[in-house]
């Protein structure tokens, strides 16, 4: 009997539908291999929506997505030169934070992994990333994202701030995930705070300590976040779990991805206490390279395998499509952004060739 889901598709912007349209070519080949059935439904969301609603989340997106098993979605948002245009501005505020705390998305893992027939790619020297393999586990439904903002008039001139808090229960939970998860891997979690200087940084590393008790086989260790960032860049091996706030969160995983050498090689997935998870790249939508199918759908096509792990509970599922991406980077095919001197022109090629290809080694 084939095991039957609900994917909910979140198309995005610009190259958005481009690359989502690849992941699900991708799923589709990985249901026939191994005996799924997949249901999609079209959720309207960012400028797709705010044109036939006049809103970045209308409410029957958020009804037809809690009808889902999972959600795959594209990168948002617009050309920097229309960031003022209502149809723009804003979508973050509007659509990605309001759809992460409605859903109560609190985990968000970026895995971070330096590929063999990729190494070359990267600006570091090969000793420095050479099996590199960093999980970022970060908590994405608090912190100064959504703390109290606001803005006065303070000694005559404008003043504007946003406030960092976070509650004991925010930080347990998160913590709780990324020991277990350590447990999976090299069974190391580091955090990264700044406890010398925020308060709120204080409290992440009192509860971490205490959550650690109940995971003795694990190894905690501490970095403040501006040596972590230095690190990340030196010494990127010493890292197995990274424990980290939503805004540390946000900053040091973008810095990892360059460790690979393209932003457009990384999926994210973001979990919330059911397991019931959002799938998406962690790129933007490239509004200056849409429609030429040259941008790179790996990022997307990369959130599979995390699919099948952590909504379908399949090792296997994930492991055979994980197994057909490495098959495309050691058969030597690149997109545009990956491609080199001295790659092979033969071996280059676009955003529906790239799904295709993996498509087929499945």
């Amino acid at each position: 009997m084939k095991k039957s889901f609900k994917i909910g598709v979140l198309p995005g912007d610009y190259i958005g539908p481009e690359i989502v349209a690849e992941a699900v070519k991708v799923l589709d080949s990985a249901a026939k291999k191994f005996g799924y059935e997949f249901e999609y439904s079209h959720l309207e969301i960012s400028g797709e929506a705010y044109d036939k609603y006049g809103e970045h989340l209308p409410q029957i997106t958020i009804d037809k997505a809690k009808q889902c098993d999972a959600l795959l979605k594209g990168p948002f948002g617009g050309p920097p030169e229309l960031l003022n245009d209502p149809k723009w501005a804003d979508v973050e505020k509007n659509a990605i934070l309001p759809l992460r705390s409605i859903f109560d998305f609190y985990t968000n893992l970026r895995e971070v992994k330096v590929y063999d027939s990729l190494i070359n790619l990267s600006p570091l020297k090969k000793p420095y990333v050479e099996g590199v393999n960093i999980l970022i586990v970060r908590e994405l439904v608090s912190g100064i994202y959504f703390g109290e903002k606001g803005e006065d008039i303070t000694n005559g001139e404008r003043r504007f701030y946003d406030i960092e808090s976070y509650t004991e229960s925010e930080i347990r939970r998160i913590a709780i995930k990324a020991f277990e998860l350590a447990g999976e891997r090299r069974k190391k979690v580091t955090l990264v705070a700044k406890s010398n200087v925020l308060k709120s940084s204080v409290l992440w590393r009192e509860v971490v300590d205490d959550v650690c008790k109940d995971f003795p086989d694990i190894e905690l260790d501490y970095m403040h976040v501006d040596n972590a960032a230095m690190q990340l860049i030196l010494n990127p091996g010493q890292f197995d779990v990274l424990l980290t706030s939503n805004m540390f969160g946000d900053i040091l995983s973008d810095e990892a991805s360059v460790l690979s050498g393209s932003i457009g090689l990384f999926p994210s997935v973001s979990l919330n206490g059911t397991n019931f998870a959002l799938y998406e790249p962690i790129h933007g939508s490239a509004p200056s390279i849409a429609g030429q199918n040259i941008a790179n759908p790996m990022s997307a096509i990369m959130c599979l395998p995390l699919m099948f792990k952590y909504s379908f509970n399949d090792d296997n599922a994930a492991k055979g499509i994980e197994k057909a991406i490495l098959k495309f980077f050691a058969d030597g095919y690149r997109t545009k952004d990956l491609f080199r001197e001295g790659d092979d022109p033969a071996k280059l090629v676009g955003t529906k060739e790239t799904g295709d290809l993996v498509a087929d080694f499945i």
